[in-house]
């Protein structure tokens, strides 16, 4: 099981790889939406705003989501690590259920290019 360092330390890479992005990735990085990542084996909450294409604001707390952010995501921390790192690929761990993806219609489909 990964700690929340390695956790925040993942989440900050993918701020980094979206923001260094280009062509569909990096339109549908810049939404301007609340974001929630929901780690369910630690049952921790990392929270922030994506904006302009990075992860902003990132903050932690435990728990499940309190708020309902535009922009939900839950999993392992283990596969947290796993997606950011590419060992893991996003549209088959969504498939298989785990990783559980919530948003708006319209976000989802801007989303679908980062799957």
């Amino acid at each position: 099981m990964a700690d929340t360092d390695e956790c925040r330390a993942a989440l900050e890479q993918l701020s980094r790889n979206m923001a260094q992005a280009d062509g569909n990735v990096r339109q549908a990085a810049a939404l301007d939406r609340s974001l929630s990542c929901w780690l369910t084996d630690l049952d921790l909450t990392f929270s922030g705003l994506l904006h302009e294409g990075r992860i902003q604001e990132l903050v932690h707390a435990p728990g499940a989501p309190t708020a309902k952010a535009a922009i939900r995501l839950a999993m392992t921390s283990d596969d947290l690590v796993a997606l950011v790192g590419g060992r893991l690929n996003f549209a088959s761990a969504w498939a298989g259920g785990r990783v559980r993806l919530e948003a708006g219609f319209r976000d989802l489909l801007r989303l679908r290019a980062l799957l």
